[in-house]
């Protein structure tokens, strides 16, 4: 899929949602998952927030890397102006899942596409996919937190697994619930002559 620039395209996140679709929709890469700090600023919306978090991890591994072309993204959960980010423990994850239950929500996943050295751009921006939730009920949620499958996922859920059984409805890119909106990705990377 790529066009042989010699470019290296590395991902920055340890998301095996995330290598997955890349994958799947035949991208080339390299993984490097970095350390940055995502704790939301004061009278940050949540667009910037995911927004300002995918960039830091982006230029974080661009600075270790500058002659890759570097790919980072954040996912987030957006219930009425509650952001929804990975559970801290079982019983977190449980609130969550209260608050998803029986209503409408939004996954926000922000993209940020950056060069360095002579390819240098910076490239942010993001994709938002609504998702309709069934009432669940205690037993579900009980059941479902045993499972171990909301610990490292934001809103406490995976649209790809268990949790399917509870979403009638999406509108939007089902990508983007997963974790990388793969058609604004790659639109990104044309606008770049990357693909």
């Amino acid at each position: 899929m790529t066009k042989g620039h010699g470019f290296r395209l590395v991902l920055a996140s340890a998301s095996p949602r995330r290598s997955e679709l890349l994958r799947n929709a035949g991208i080339a890469f390299a993984v490097h998952p970095p350390q940055v700090d995502e704790t939301r600023h004061k009278q940050e919306s949540p667009m910037k927030y995911a927004q300002r978090v995918a960039r830091d991890k982006a230029r974080a591994v661009s600075k270790q890397d500058p002659d890759a072309i570097v790919l980072g993204a954040d996912t987030i959960v957006v219930v009425g102006r509650e952001i929804l980010g990975k559970p801290r423990d079982r019983a977190d994850a449980a609130r969550m899942l209260r608050r998803l239950s029986g209503r409408p929500h939004k996954v926000v996943t922000a993209v940020a596409l950056i060069g360095s050295n002579q390819n240098k751009f910076e490239d942010v921006r993001a994709e938002s996919t609504k998702v309709v939730f069934n009432r669940l009920s205690a037993a579900d949620i009980r059941d479902y937190v045993a499972s171990g499958e909301p610990m490292d996922k934001a809103g406490a859920y995976a649209i790809q697994g268990r949790a399917s059984r509870w979403i009638p409805k999406i509108v939007g890119d089902y990508c983007n619930v997963v974790g990388l909106p793969v058609t604004l990705v790659v639109q990104m990377m044309k606008k770049r002559g990357l693909i």
